[in-house]
């Protein structure tokens, strides 16, 4: 059986990611580390602009101030200084205000922060065991942000709002053969042709993925051509509208909750971090080559509501009963686990949530045997 399987990445600088880096940067700083306060911050980048709204609990009030700095040091450190968007030029609208007393009710106790249903994935395909399609197009934007970044390169005239998308062609399920095609689009500045851009886009490319692409591969790099306006200047960006970015690439279910702004009470991010724990030890420990977990909670209830293991195309209520007497799944337990409050959100936010393994929940230290 061969098919295709497409998945897409987008860069630090793209105006979503923008969005998500200031939610997790503010959120970080709402937080302060102390398993007390409470964040949930949301983000809109728009032509010159940014909208701050959400909510926290925290002990002590936070400074406008401080929070006005952290976003322009966001944008500052991403590159933008553009006609349009500019660190310090953009006008900083801040619409935080007191978490609810209804939701505190739940949460205090560690109950989990609202209802809600979280997957996590891992296959054997890579050595991170992540699908192939999401961590090419991952590592391609990454390559693009080191050559932007670094003087050594001579490629400044990148910009910092860029795309990928991978296509991988596979003999079998988790038997990737080649990248059939790759999109790239690339911001870039409006004094290098268009010829330039697709040239060393595509060097680069063929640099960084190696022998999985071959004289087949088929490139379409910045097919519109110009490619000057960018970031939030040329589109909106918001927080929480790259979760398939953020995890799997499409290649498993998603329960629809965003990660990025959201402290460790919120399931909808530290669930999915249990879930892909899960997941990637089950395959780690050669008891399947692909794994699906869900995890499923109503707010302010400790425990679960379900938990499903879903192996090779079977479910697996016996690895669901192993998982279960050894793993503490309510809320404060995962926290506890992946010493969640030590956590830098901002060091999460940008090219996938998973694969990464300095993040705790990559480890490979659960004996399911």
């Amino acid at each position: 059986m061969s098919y295709y399987f497409t998945s897409e990445s987008v860069s630090s600088g793209h105006p979503d990611k923008i969005a998500d880096l200031i939610s997790d940067t503010v959120a970080d700083y709402l937080l302060d580390g102390k398993s007390t306060n409470r964040a949930a911050v949301e983000t809109l980048v728009t032509t010159d602009t940014v909208i701050l709204a959400g909510e926290y609990k925290r002990h002590r009030k936070p400074s406008a101030k401080k929070i006005t700095e952290l976003v322009r040091n966001v944008i500052k450190d991403l590159g933008y200084e553009q006609n349009g968007f500019h660190w310090e030029t953009v006008k900083v609208t801040n619409k935080l205000h007191g978490q609810s007393a209804d939701i505190a009710l739940g949460t205090d106790d560690f109950g989990a922060g609202d209802q809600g249903l979280m997957f996590g994935y891992a296959c054997t395909e890579t050595p991170e065991y992540m699908p192939l399609a999401i961590s090419l197009s991952h590592r391609i934007l990454q390559k693009l942000d080191c050559l932007r970044s670094n003087p050594a390169y001579e490629m400044e005239w990148l910009g910092p709002d860029a795309k990928a998308q991978v296509t991988v062609a596979y003999e079998a399920p988790n038997m990737p053969l080649r990248v059939s095609n790759v999109v790239c689009s690339t911001q870039h500045s409006d004094d290098v042709d268009i010829d330039t851009v697709r040239k060393y886009v595509r060097d680069a490319i063929e640099l960084e993925l190696g022998d999985w692409v071959d004289e087949q591969t088929q490139y379409l790099i910045n097919p519109t051509g110009r490619f000057v306006i960018g970031g939030p200047d040329g589109d909106t960006g918001l927080t929480g509208r790259k979760i398939i970015v953020d995890t799997y690439g499409g290649y498993c279910p998603h329960g629809g909750g965003a990660f990025s702004g959201k402290d460790a009470t919120k399931v909808d991010r530290t669930a999915a971090y249990m879930c892909r724990y899960l997941a990637k030890n089950i395959v780690a420990s050669s008891l399947a080559t692909n794994c699906t977990v869900q995890l499923s909670y109503a707010i302010g209830v400790e425990q679960p509501t379900s938990f499903y293991v879903y192996a090779d195309g079977v479910v697996r209520d016996d690895l669901a009963k192993k998982v279960q007497a050894q793993i503490d799944l309510t809320p404060k337990g995962i926290i506890e686990r992946f010493d969640m409050y030590s956590l830098k959100l901002a060091d999460t936010t940008n090219y996938g949530h998973f694969g990464d393994t300095a993040m705790p929940w990559e480890k490979l230290d659960l004996v399911l045997q």
